[in-house]
């Protein structure tokens, strides 16, 4: 390898670790406000008229972690990662919460539309999305069994990245 193309090697190299340094200081900034240690109550009526309560889930759960997922109808980065939201929601325990989404007919509307089954707690006035920190969606939260938040993350993130951290909780425990 000539001494030019080692010295581009390099700077690429050293270009790609500046990149991910601003994408992971991107991501705390926007992280700070999210609630962290005990998660905070979370509880109401879901679009499907059942009574909800974060507590009782978790206690439900077998001790596998929950995700809590905030994000809202006009949302357009929360419409990008809806379909994982939906198969996560087939294989472990998740409730949605819909912030200043319209009431609950427009949000019925909106899931029937998208073809979406998850559970949604409406959150009409963003009293729950204050209550844990949001000020931005899509936001999530994993829960692990003990009530503790484990991971915290705002902005698009992949099904597989949520699925990897609720198994980093589930092993944690």
């Amino acid at each position: 390898m000539t001494t030019n193309a080692k010295t581009r090697y390099r700077s690429w190299l050293i270009n790609l670790l500046l990149i991910l340094a601003v994408f992971i200081g991107i991501q705390w900034w926007k992280a700070r406000p999210l609630a962290t240690g005990p998660a905070p109550a979370l509880a109401g009526h879901l679009l499907d008229g059942q009574p909800f309560d974060l507590k009782a889930l978790r206690e439900s759960g077998g001790g596998r972690p929950v995700l809590v997922h905030f994000w809202a109808t006009w949302c357009p980065v929360c419409k990008l990662g809806q379909d994982g939201i939906d198969a996560i929601a087939r294989d472990h325990a998740l409730v949605s919460v819909a912030l200043q989404s319209g009431d609950e007919r427009d949000i019925r509307d909106f899931m029937g539309k998208e073809g979406l089954g998850f559970p949604v707690l409406p959150d009409p006035y963003g009293e729950a999305a204050s209550a844990w920190g949001v000020a931005g969606v899509p936001a999530s939260f994993v829960v692990d069994a003990a009530g503790q938040i484990r991971f915290s993350t705002v902005g698009y993130t992949t099904e597989a990245g949520l699925r990897a951290r609720l198994w980093a909780a589930e092993s944690l425990d």
